[in-house]
């Protein structure tokens, strides 16, 4: 049918609509939709009422109408695929897409925009790609969708092909597809070219503005995004709540607090500070700056909450370990009508692992079951740690194991808390099974492994992660840093470690602290005040730790007075709350030194009872100064305890019995031991040769190369007789004959394994040995002698500290 008037074409719409059911739209207008289809009005109706289908989310009904139309064209096509792209059906839509002969601008804008939607910019890209070779010409509005898709994962080249299509089909003027092009260049990370396009707009507005400041914030460049905010004043702009939003984001960058009040106060003479977008953006600048108390006054005045103003200020309270008000906070959120999904599952299950609080984690975890929240990747995450923290490893794995994508995140919550608990091997196994797995850790990942491979002393291993470490780019972390340097020192390598920390671009207190405990564990005194002295230089304030690795410092070198000094002025000076641990050290240092009124006056005055750890540094401090009667009355105060970590006490008072003869309280002693199920550690020692460690017990004969080792051993206690060596069997506290006291004191477990080093690795290497236990007097005396004919620096680590052997002298100066 051919109309050659208006009027006759609108006379019969309106006779045909005016004729639908209650169930069909009815229009009093020509809309453009019948243009569109060619003046036919079956199809007219059948799209309007495709598109209220769609409209309302009825994309399957949609779909049935579709297949029920008689005559479909574009517009029928586009519809439909518009409806599957906002349902989410991406794969249904671009089906369809695949079998249309005739697509327009708006087909291809539909589909484009649908992977933009699902954040997958590379799909939107080669979408458009596609586009071109089949001659379709985009319009401005394909532009701007294609440009909202970028991410960080896009290409420079690729943007830049794109920005010269923009050129070359003239909408290079355009203010919406510059705008969309400036955002996208900051999304990828290329400031310079979306400055160089920024400088060459002669039009201008909010939106241009908006998307250069929150590219320069994101990107760290937070004064040039101040910068760009004056500047917008000063053409005449007027802010948008975007434009504060990405502002005090980047006064946080720039942890400029009271420019971020001046901001604050500039919201509120602005009108915008009942906008809850930027209400919050001012609310976690607050919460992230020591400031929580001022978060919530504006928490308190908001005219508007939502579920991120909860959100954060709930996080605030908790960095700011006010627990008692973020779960008051949590409780009060919950009788709110918001979506519970969004709720701050993930922060709280972090208050419950840093509590270890297994029963509010389970309380948080059921919520989280019940909103379907914890299949949020965060979420489990979360959980994954909180159950690792509170000793639930079966817990935890379940969850991890049901995780549906593991990053670094849960690998490092594993193994971090394994690392915690001690449990060092487990934490390195995980470690292999993550590199196993592909998953690339991060500076976290690295500081807990690095942690785990120093208390094993696996300087192997230590070595490999460093190399990683570089190559991953990581060493400009402090925290990897400082990790690093431990794990050098730990394994008695203080040069190396000295090197890492000369190295890092950055220090923290956490870096000095290493620096600082490194050698105090090496019982350079000198050097531990020294570099405590050069902290204070740097500018930073020392902290508790700091303390403590000072004070093990004069307690192993026998500084009393430098002890005392530094000890005082942790109150009077730095208001340092004395903790039990800085008391432990300063009773260990008087009583090394015989001091044990002093030691006895501070045990009382300090405001909590001595512990299994403190007391028996006391009593080998008395066995040493040969003092029975104050370790008489500590051994009781010991043997009273409850709970008993080791023997070491009941060991101590036997070795004093048995120094002075009197076997008869050492079968006293010995029965109330057995009496009680307390059972000695045996004494072990290792070596790490080849990348392979090496254990030794006293008198071991289960090593395959035991006979080699022997003979090893004999061959050093010539060498060391002809230089006029005398056994001290006064360490063997057993009563049996003096040649059976020679033949145990030859084969102690850290000369084995000092034997078996020498006889396995080169020579003028040096040798690090580890020990359980603290080394005999006898074993220091030998390995000194050792030492200086071999010609190697033998570190022993025992358990109090660091002996570094080398021609005959050891860095502990005999004091230990």
């Amino acid at each position: 049918m051919r109309l050659r008037k208006s009027c006759k074409i609108t006379t019969y719409i309106k006779s045909r609509c005016l004729h639908f059911s209650h169930n069909t739209i009815v229009t009093q207008s020509v809309d453009a939709t019948v243009v569109k289809t060619g003046f036919n009005p079956n199809t007219s109706r059948s799209n309007f009422q495709l598109n209220h289908l769609v409209a309302n989310g009825q994309v399957t009904q949609a779909h049935q109408l579709f297949d029920q139309m008689p005559h479909t064209n574009t517009y029928s096509l586009n519809t439909l695929i518009s409806g599957y792209v906002k349902s989410g059906n991406l794969d249904r839509a671009r089906d369809l897409f695949d079998g249309m002969s005739v697509r327009t601008a708006v087909t291809w804008t539909i589909l484009i925009g649908g992977y933009s939607q699902h954040n997958q910019p590379m799909g939107a890209f080669k979408l458009y790609a596609e586009m071109c070779r089949w001659g379709t010409l985009p319009d401005y509005v394909t532009f701007a969708t294609l440009l909202s898709s970028c991410d960080e994962t896009l290409v420079t080249k690729t943007l830049t092909q794109v920005h010269s299509h923009i050129i070359k089909l003239g909408f290079n003027l355009t203010l919406m597809v510059c705008n969309s092009l400036a955002n996208a260049y900051c999304k990828t990370g290329t400031l310079y070219l979306a400055n160089q396009l920024f400088m060459e707009m002669t039009i201008r507005d909010s939106v241009t503005f908006n998307a250069m400041i929150t590219g320069y914030s994101n990107n760290g460049l937070n004064s040039n995004a101040i910068d760009l905010f004056i500047e917008m004043q000063n053409w005449g702009i007027k802010p948008s709540e975007f434009t504060f939003a990405a502002v005090v984001c980047a006064c946080m960058g720039l942890n400029d607090v009271v420019l971020g009040q001046q901001f604050h106060s500039l919201v509120i003479k602005t009108n915008f500070v009942w906008n809850v977008f930027v209400s919050n953006a001012i609310l976690d600048f607050y919460s992230k700056h020591d400031s929580i108390d001022d978060a919530k006054r504006l928490f308190d005045e908001m005219m508007l909450l939502d579920c991120v103003s909860y959100n954060v200020i709930i996080a605030g309270f908790v960095w700011a370990g006010r627990l008692k008000e973020s779960l008051n906070l949590f409780h009060e959120l919950q009788l709110t009508n918001f979506n519970r999904k969004q709720f701050p599952f993930s922060t709280m299950l972090s208050l419950a692992a840093s509590e270890t609080n297994l029963k509010l984690g389970k309380q948080i975890h059921a919520q989280a079951l019940v909103t379907q929240a914890s299949l949020d990747i965060l979420v489990g995450n979360a959980l994954v740690d909180m159950y690792a923290k509170c000793d639930r490893f079966e817990e935890a794995n379940l969850i991890f194991a049901s995780l549906p994508h593991r990053c670094a995140v849960p690998w490092t919550a594993i193994i971090s808390a394994y690392v915690q608990k001690g449990v060092y091997d487990e934490a390195l196994q995980l470690f292999k099974q993550m590199r196993e797995a592909y998953v690339f850790g991060d500076q976290a990942t690295f500081a807990s492994t690095l942690r785990a491979s120093a208390n094993l002393t696996s300087l192997s291993l230590g070595k490999q992660l460093h190399s990683v470490m570089i190559t991953l780019g990581c060493m400009s972390n402090v925290f990897c840093g400082s990790s690093l340097l431990d794990m050098y020192a730990k394994c008695g390598y203080i040069k190396e470690a000295i090197q890492v920390f000369e190295e890092m671009p950055s220090k923290n207190i956490v870096s000095w602290n290493a620096m600082i405990s490194a050698y105090a564990q090496k019982g350079d005194g000198e050097a531990t005040l020294r570099i405590f002295e050069e902290l204070i230089e740097s500018g930073l304030k020392p902290d508790s730790v700091s303390f403590l690795g000072v004070l093990t410092a004069c307690s192993h070198c026998g500084l009393v007075a430098e002890g005392c000094a530094h000890f005082k002025s942790m109150v009077q000076t730095y208001r340092i709350d004395i903790k039990r641990e800085h008391y432990a050290s300063m009773i260990d240092l008087l009583c090394r030194c015989g001091q044990f009124g002093e030691a006895e006056r501070l045990m009382y005055e300090m405001p909590f009872e001595p512990d299994e750890i403190m007391l028996s540094s006391v009593l080998r401090s008395c066995r040493v100064h040969k003092n029975q009667d104050f370790a008489k009355r500590v051994a009781d105060a010991l043997f009273n305890m409850e709970v008993l970590r080791d023997a070491a006490p009941y060991i101590n008072i036997c070795n004093m019995y048995a120094e002075a003869g009197q076997w008869e309280d050492v079968s006293k002693v010995k029965k109330e031991m057995k009496d009680r199920g307390v059972r000695k550690l045996t004494a072990y020692s290792w070596v790490e040769v080849n990348h392979n460690v090496h254990v030794f017990t006293a008198n071991d004969k289960t090593h395959p190369q035991i006979n080699d080792i022997w003979k090893k051993i004999d061959a050093l206690w010539r060498k060391m007789e002809e230089v006029g060596y005398k056994p001290d069997t006064s360490v063997i506290l057993q009563n049996v004959n003096e040649e059976v006291k020679v033949e145990s004191l030859k084969h102690h477990s850290e000369r084995l394994a000092i034997a078996f080093a020498l006889i396995s690795t080169p020579e003028e290497s040096p040798i690090v040995v580890m020990k359980n236990l603290r080394t005999c007097v006898d074993c220091h005396a030998a390995i000194k002698i050792i030492s200086k004919f071999v010609r190697r620096d033998i570190i022993v680590r025992d358990a109090s500290r660091f002996h570094h052997f080398n021609d005959g002298c050891c860095s502990c100066g005999d004091y230990w």
